[in-house]
C-alpha cells in the first residue's frame, strides 16, 4: 500500500526533508532583479553557504541547463521557466482570473492584480497593468512583496487560522518603509483583525508613498481561497472615499464572479 502523505508541513529537522533539494532551489531563490549576474563568491554570501557547497550546487544546475556560466559569472538559464511555467499550466483558473482584471482595468483606469501568500510575502501571480507607474520597482508576475505592508497580504493574512496568524507575527521582523507605516505588531494584529471582519483590506501609503491599494479575498465555486485581488492606485488622485464607494464594490463584483465561474 502506498504511504499516505502527511498534512503537516515539514521541518528541515525531519527524516524525509531533503536538504539537498532545499538547497538547491535556495540558489535559484538567490538570483533576482537586483542580482542577475553573480560569482561563486557572491552566490555563497547570498545563501549563507560556504563556497565548496555553493560550487556544487551552481555547476549541477549548470549542468541540468538551468544556470548559465560565463567565465566568472553565473546566471539563470531561460529552462528556469519551465518551473514556473509548470505552476501557472496546473493553475490554469488564472487565466479567466486575468480577464476579470483587465476588465477591472477598463473600468476604473487602475492596476489589478492577483496575489497569493508564499511565506511571509504575497507573490504577484496575475496582473493587468495600468499605464501609469505607481512604485519605484516594477511590478510584475514574480513580484514578491512583504505581506504585512500590503491589502492583499493583509486580507490572505486574515484567512490563516489563528495559531497560524499568532507565528507569523511572532516571527517576523517590522520595518518602517514610509512615515504611516505603523510600528508595532499589535498595530499589524489590528489591521488585519479588521480585514477579517469587514472582507477587504486597505493599505494606504504604508510601503510606498503615495501608493494606496484595496483588496478583497478570491475564492472559487467550492470556497477554497485562490488569493486576493487589488486596486492600487495613486493617493494624489483617488482618496480613500471613491476607493470605498466605487472601487471596492467593483473588486466585490468580480470576486463574486470568480466563485460563481472557477471550480477548481
Amino acid at each position: 500500500m502506498e504511504e499516505q502523505l502527511q498534512d503537516e508541513m515539514l521541518t528541515p529537522e525531519d527524516r524525509d526533508f531533503v536538504t539537498a533539494l532545499a538547497s538547491g532551489l535556495e540558489v535559484i531563490l538567490a538570483f533576482d532583479e537586483s542580482h542577475p549576474r553573480m560569482t561563486l563568491s557572491e552566490v555563497a554570501t547570498r545563501t549563507g553557504m560556504n563556497r565548496a557547497k555553493a560550487r556544487r550546487f551552481l555547476l549541477t544546475l549548470h549542468a541540468l541547463g538551468y544556470v548559465r556560466k560565463q567565465q566568472r559569472y553565473f546566471e539563470l538559464a531561460p529552462r528556469v521557466l519551465q518551473l514556473g511555467y509548470s505552476f501557472l499550466s496546473a493553475n490554469n483558473y488564472r487565466s479567466a482570473i486575468q480577464q476579470y482584471l483587465e476588465e477591472i482595468t477598463n473600468e476604473c483606469g487602475e492596476s489589478s492584480s492577483l496575489g497569493v501568500l508564499d511565506g511571509d510575502e504575497v507573490i504577484y501571480v496575475a496582473r493587468s497593468a495600468a499605464r501609469h507607474r505607481l512604485m519605484a520597482i516594477t511590478l510584475s508576475i514574480g513580484t514578491r512583496l512583504p505581506a504585512a505592508y500590503t491589502s492583499m497580504g493583509r486580507v490572505l493574512l486574515a484567512q490563516l487560522p489563528e495559531a497560524e496568524l499568532d507565528a507569523y507575527l511572532a516571527r517576523i521582523t517590522l520595518q518602517r518603509y514610509t512615515d504611516k507605516t505603523f510600528a508595532t505588531k499589535g498595530e499589524l494584529k489590528k489591521c488585519i483583525d479588521k480585514a477579517r471582519q469587514q472582507g477587504y483590506a486597505i493599505a494606504d501609503q504604508e510601503l510606498d508613498s503615495g501608493l494606496r491599494s484595496l483588496a478583497v479575498p478570491a475564492f472559487d465555486a467550492n470556497g477554497k481561497l485562490l488569493g486576493a485581488i487589488n486596486i492600487s492606485t495613486n493617493a494624489a488622485r483617488i482618496d480613500l472615499d471613491t476607493l470605498l464607494k466605487e472601487y471596492l464594490p467593483l473588486l466585490q463584483s468580480k470576486a463574486r464572479l470568480i466563485r460563481t465561474t472557477i471550480s477548481c
